[in-house]
């Protein structure tokens, strides 16, 4: 009786939509490694486990009483932490970064699974604190608090990832109940820096951004601000702008994409997936791609508005915006709207430990949607 009542309050909608973008995902990663050819089985192989594990994962975050781990969200903090240091002793360094651990034949990055743990615990703190939250000086607590774990993370470097826990702290505080005054004094000094980045790193000298980024990441930004300045730092984002482009309106077929197939995009399998679904599914697979997640994050802030507590709120929440930007982000660096900063496509690229982050975020809604008690007639929505 209990396993029927479980299934009843089940959001089939969006266990659907997430199980359709891994196959598709999976799909796309078989497309990208030439699978076709006889390459890139295991990275195949791999997604599909990865898949099954984070499955497990998603009905066991779905099951478990989140309320009763939340009173140990303090130990979850330092348990954070603890794993994003542990990436400076034991990391694995790859492509001038470490911001992998290995164990055994597993590896895991940790500043993935940042995400799930500062959410939950920002979640947890601002709701006890929410009546402050229009303090000064508990607002810069809470930005020294979130702002820790952010810079271990940008010090591996991961920019991708610390952006999207500064994308959760910033949606979490303004859903809670930020003064707009405050949100309008961070616009006028957050522009006018933006501004002066964009001009600062086309200098011989930099003034501030060779102390801020590294120099990976300050010639992404130069390849975004002049693409003339240096083609070869353009060349990620060029190749996908065309493989988009020659996809036209339906794509040339699954396992037919010209710069795909002959491997002139970089990265295909991950970062720039969305240029090889472009390319093969055309402008109607990109639509159906962003159309599911779309789908995924407005159920989410559905089931947030029929959410009765603060912590089960923000946790949803917190979950539909990080989606919402790691969406935004991929297709943007795809694109050529936005600098390339190495963020993966939710549910599509290929990664484990990205994965997993994205299918306990979706237990943890299921999990807050099952007790989802208001009904249409309380100001609740379905």
């Amino acid at each position: 009786m209990q396993t029927k009542k479980w299934f009843q309050n089940l959001d089939w909608y969006l266990v659907g939509a997430i199980c359709i973008l891994c196959a598709f995902g999976i799909i796309c990663i078989a497309s990208a490694k030439h699978f076709n050819l006889g390459k890139g089985a295991s990275e195949v192989y791999k997604q599909i486990l990865f898949f099954g594990i984070g499955f497990v994962l998603m009905i066991v975050a779905a099951n478990a009483d989140y309320e009763y781990f939340s009173q140990f969200y303090i130990p979850i903090y330092f348990i954070n932490i603890v794993f994003l240091l542990a990436v400076f002793v034991f990391g694995k360094e790859s492509n001038g970064a470490t911001r992998w651990i290995a164990i055994g034949p597993l590896t895991i990055q940790p500043s993935e699974f940042a995400k799930i743990f500062t959410l939950f615990f920002l979640a947890k703190y601002i709701s006890l604190h929410k009546q402050e939250i229009t303090n000064l000086s508990f607002f810069m607590k809470l930005c020294v608090i979130a702002g820790i774990p952010i810079l271990f993370v940008l010090k591996q470097p991961a920019l991708s990832a610390s952006l999207v826990l500064i994308t959760i702290f910033c949606i979490l505080i303004f859903v809670t109940g930020i003064e707009y005054r405050w949100i309008r004094n961070v616009m006028i000094v957050f522009l006018p820096l933006l501004l002066f980045i964009c001009w600062d790193v086309t200098r011989e000298n930099p003034i501030l951004v060779d102390k801020i980024f590294e120099p990976h990441q300050i010639n992404r930004i130069l390849s975004f601000v002049d693409p003339t300045a240096n083609t070869d730092l353009y060349y990620q984002t060029e190749k996908s702008i065309s493989a988009l482009g020659s996809g036209q309106l339906t794509g040339k077929g699954l396992f037919q994409g010209t710069l795909n197939q002959l491997s002139y995009l970089p990265f295909p399998h991950n970062d720039f997936i969305f240029a090889v679904i472009g390319e093969e599914f055309g402008f109607l697979g990109c639509i159906f791609t962003l159309g599911l997640l779309l789908f995924v994050v407005f159920r989410c802030i559905i089931i947030a508005l029929s959410t009765r507590d603060t912590f089960s709120q923000l946790i949803v929440v917190g979950v539909a915006g990080m989606f919402a930007f790691q969406t935004f982000i991929n297709a943007g660096v795809a694109t050529g709207i936005v600098p390339n900063t190495g963020m993966s496509l939710p549910f599509i690229s290929y990664g484990g430990s990205s994965m997993w982050t994205n299918m306990v975020a979706i237990g943890l809604v299921l999990n807050i949607r099952k007790k989802c008690s208001r009904s249409l007639f309380e100001g609740g929505l379905l």
